[in-house]
This record gives C-alpha cells, sequence and structure tokens, in this order.
C-alpha cells in the first residue's frame, strides 16, 4: 500500500465532529496523471455503469465501479493514498472497497447536484461508510465545489434518494416508506451551516456517508471540473439491500447481515 498524505488529529477530529474535511496535497502528480489519463479513456469507451447526460451550455459525464474497468483505477482504490485516508480518518480493523466513481462536469454544464445524503442510495448500513473526493482540477465555487452541511452526519435522518439527471427531482428510485424527503435546502441556505472549500487538483474531501452536500453547476466558459471518488465501508458495515438503493452497487450472493468481503467489494485493508 502506497504512504498516505499527512493527516493530523484535528483533520481527524473535524471529520468526526462536522463530517467532512479536506486534506491538501492526498494525491501526488504522478497519481493525478495515471488518473486524468484513466477518465479520458473511460469518456471515450464508457464502462457499464455509466449515467452521463448533456445539459443545456455542457455535459455532464459519470460513471461507477470504474475501477472494474481499468487497471490506473485499480490500483488507485485498491492499493493507492485512498486506502491510507481511510485508515487514517476510519478506526477499523478491515476495510472494504464500496465502489468508485466518476464527476466529470464539462465547461458550462451548468446544473447542480442536488443536495443529499449518499448512504441512503446504497445497500449498506453501519457508521463507517467514508467518501474520498479526489479534485483533478481547481475547483472553486464558480465550477461546482462541494458543499456540506456541518454536522448533519449526526441527524440519523435518511432522504429519499432522487435522480440527478436534467430531470432533477423526478426520481428514478423506488420509495422507501422509512425515508423523508429532504427539505429545500438551497432555497433556505441560511438556516444552515454550510461549509466548503476550494480545491487545487490533488486535493481531497473527505465526508461520511451520511453528511448533507450539494455542488453547483459548471458556470465557467473553459475549465472542467473533474472529480473522482472512492467509497470505503469498515467493521460495523454490513450488505443491507434496502428498498429504493441504487441497483448497480447491489452484490450478487449477498443477502442482509452480510459482510461486504467479496469479488466485487474486495478488502482492501485487514489487520489480520
Amino acid at each position: 500500500m502506497s504512504e498516505g498524505p499527512h493527516i493530523t488529529d484535528a483533520d481527524v477530529d473535524e471529520y468526526q465532529r462536522d463530517g467532512a474535511t479536506v486534506v491538501r496535497g492526498a494525491v501526488s502528480s504522478e497519481w493525478q496523471e495515471r488518473l486524468a489519463a484513466a477518465i479520458e479513456r473511460d469518456i471515450a469507451e464508457p464502462g457499464p455503469f455509466d449515467h452521463s447526460y448533456d445539459v443545456e451550455g455542457g455535459r455532464f459525464h459519470g460513471n461507477l465501479r470504474v475501477w472494474q474497468n481499468d487497471p490506473d483505477f485499480a490500483a488507485f482504490c485498491l492499493d493507492g493514498p485512498p486506502v491510507a485516508i481511510a485508515r487514517r480518518f476510519v478506526d477499523a480493523s478491515h476495510l472494504n472497497l464500496l465502489y468508485d466513481q466518476l464527476f466529470v462536469k464539462e465547461a458550462g454544464a451548468n446544473h447542480p447536484t442536488r443536495w443529499h445524503n449518499d448512504q441512503p442510495y446504497w445497500p449498506v448500513s453501519g457508521r463507517d461508510v467514508i467518501s474520498i473526493w479526489v479534485a483533478l482540477d481547481p475547483t472553486t465555487a464558480e465550477n461546482g465545489r462541494l458543499e456540506f452541511v456541518r454536522g448533519s452526519h449526526e441527524w440519523d435522518r435518511w432522504f429519499q434518494p432522487e435522480s440527478f439527471g436534467p430531470n432533477n427531482g423526478a426520481s428514478a428510485y423506488e420509495r422507501n416508506p422509512a425515508y423523508e424527503t429532504i427539505p429545500d435546502i438551497e432555497a433556505d441556505r441560511d438556516a444552515y451551516d454550510i461549509v466548503s472549500w476550494d480545491l487545487e487538483p490533488g486535493d481531497v474531501y473527505v465526508f461520511s456517508a451520511m453528511t448533507l452536500h450539494f455542488a453547483a453547476g459548471n458556470a465557467t466558459a473553459n475549465r472542467r471540473r473533474r472529480g473522482y471518488t472512492v467509497r470505503y465501508c469498515g467493521d460495523d458495515v454490513r450488505y443491507d439491500p434496502r428498498v429504493g438503493t441504487s441497483t448497480p452497487v447491489h452484490v450478487p450472493g449477498k443477502v442482509a447481515g452480510d459482510l461486504l468481503d467479496s469479488e466485487q467489494c474486495p478488502v482492501v485493508y485487514s489487520a489480520t
């Protein structure tokens, strides 16, 4: 496993308290080049879980489980910097890769990513679920940096999954009666403690799967916003294929309560 970036106790405390933090310079220039080339390969020949779409002014390229189709994505997810980052932020003796995902907002793709928390979309239960979002471009308010509601990972509120595409808000997910409709945070921003950071290439956001987050569209005329996210699960996580979860993230052969260990969700770290 490659050596991870310097992460302080204050960084870990911020993640645990607020549900999100940033680690500067987490991904080397060599890794950035490898990821950038792999992204272009996926754009040219998308893998099976492509969920790209055109919007007025530009294009969004999204795909998931891309590590299974490209050796550079695989090396990054299985033995790269995010494994060490996840180990630092999640106190676990056992880590699984859940999946990875691309979020490329081309210049002019001025379409927001709606407010949501991730875990309602995923067939897992447990608190030790973490996302590591890698910036491949300077990422600011103008081209779609992520914003987070501070402390929302502790609300224990599960919001109904909804579509992120051009029909933003028209749900493609089966309704789960245990979930609630998300409030209109964007229309009432002052009521929430919203935090964000600009990123340089190689910086990462680290956030809990239960933290509410959002990204504006890319309003720039000549600047991309390439984001690549890797998600990991720790000791308390179990398979939980609830109603309304994302089918591409389901793990064949697993039933509720199982550990994730599988070809699709490999163990990336074990203390034993």
